[in-house]
């Protein structure tokens, strides 16, 4: 029992020094208190070996500040991680002629633009398209044709203003 009543009188003596002493080296109160209160949680367990150093309070500082780096070097380690994953080149963004055919494709009604996704873009087959929407070959073979129709008009209006664009 005097065991625990040595430390309670040594914690009481030596928490608020080593936080303070911890907050200088964290820059973060929250930190500190949380590093010093398991190191002292870590010198309780170990107490009857503790107390007998010659110097309690430079065992758990030390343990405190060992808390303190590793905990440091874990964050650190995981901002390199996202850091890391941030700086994997970048995608170029899409060059004029990417941006009018997709502004044309948004014009298309939703079955012409579904057919030509499917057909140009996915490889499908037109029977398997009619499968797919529950329309007949010919009534696919109708939309594309209209929808490459449409596209070749808006895309030979839009086209030029990009061309002129890469020019600049």
């Amino acid at each position: 029992m005097a065991g625990h009543r040595d430390f309670a009188e040594f914690y009481a003596a030596a928490f608020h020094p080593l936080a303070t002493q911890l907050f200088l080296h964290t820059g973060s109160a929250a930190e500190a208190q949380d590093v010093v209160q398991e190191a002292m949680c870590r010198a309780y367990d170990r107490w009857s070996t503790v107390a007998e150093h010659e110097d309690p309070v430079a065992w758990v500082r030390r343990v405190a500040w060992n808390l303190a780096t590793s905990r440091w070097r874990r964050v650190r380690r995981g901002i390199e991680l996202i850091t890391r994953d941030r700086l994997v080149e970048s995608t170029p963004g899409p060059n004029p002629d990417r941006i009018a055919i997709a502004t044309a494709l948004a014009t298309l009604p939703a079955r012409q633009r579904q057919a030509v996704i499917l057909h140009y873009l996915e490889d499908l087959p037109i029977a398997e398209i009619a499968a797919l929407t529950g329309a007949a070959e010919g009534t696919v073979k109708s939309w594309l044709h209209r929808a490459r129709h449409t596209l070749a008009s808006r895309l030979s209006e839009a086209l030029p203003a990009a061309e002129e664009v890469d020019r600049v």
